[in-house]
């Protein structure tokens, strides 16, 4: 009696602790889980914030404005669920609710500066790029009205394209002015070739595509009156040379 007691006590201890176990293996699960959530919703939030911090280089409109502290906002939201008992995430998460009630001054020009320095150049397309991408994202979770994210990507794509052109055709000048007339003629050539591969056509591609026409005109012309020079002093050389050979000999 006394051996069958002990055995069903051993039998229940041995339940008790694979349940404990499996309870642990869950919090910690859980916990893991939790962790993970905390830390994506956290680069999410780092990613916003730099994206806004762009609004000194490139014009944010409002909508871009209100679609990055949206973001923001329920990134916050999640973390606070994740972690409702930290204090400094709540008081996060009020400011971000005051952010998005309070009135926003955006920018909707197209004009922005384009760096010379080319690492500056770079960052400016690729934050371009960043902000597309998040308003791509945000616009499949629902949170952005289709007209408005047609209209802010069109704007977007329409800065970026502004930064390459001017970009190719500063490069060209820059090339041309040193006489490097081939490094200029592939910087106006690539500019054409992106001009023309555009989906849209407003007042800047087309007077661009005129600007980059007259660059490679004058190219083309160069060249040939360079060709012609070229080949002018080949003949006269060319002509001296018979001239020599065919010279009456001298008799001394």
């Amino acid at each position: 009696m006394i051996v069958s007691i002990i055995i069903v006590l051993i039998v229940a201890l041995i339940v008790i602790a694979l349940w404990v176990n499996a309870v642990q293996q869950h919090k910690e699960k859980q916990e893991g889980k939790r962790r993970k959530e905390l830390t994506k919703q956290k680069a999410i939030i780092e990613e916003t914030e730099e994206a806004l911090m762009n609004n000194a280089n490139i014009p944010l409109s409002e909508h871009i404005i209100r679609v990055l502290q949206r973001r923001i906002y329920e990134a916050l939201n999640t973390m606070v669920i994740n972690s409702p008992g930290s204090k400094a995430l709540k008081s996060r998460l009020t400011e971000a609710k005051e952010h998005l009630a309070s009135n926003i001054q955006g920018n909707n020009s197209d004009a922005l500066s384009i760096p010379s320095n080319d690492k500056q150049l770079v960052g400016l397309i690729q934050g371009i790029k960043k902000l597309r991408a998040i308003l791509r994202s945000e616009h499949a979770k629902g949170r952005v009205d289709s007209q408005v994210f047609s209209g802010e990507d069109k704007r977007l794509e329409r800065l970026q394209l502004r930064i390459n052109i001017e970009s190719q055709i500063k490069r060209g000048v820059s090339a041309q002015a040193a006489s490097m007339v081939g490094s200029a003629r592939q910087y106006f050539e690539k500019a054409y070739a992106t001009l023309n591969s555009v989906s849209f056509a407003d007042e800047y591609v087309t007077a661009k595509l005129q600007e980059v026409e007259g660059y490679l005109e004058a190219i083309s012309v160069e060249l040939r009156a360079s060709n012609a020079t070229a080949l002018k002093k080949k003949n006269e050389q060319e002509q001296d040379d018979l001239d020599v050979l065919f010279a009456p000999k001298k008799k001394w």
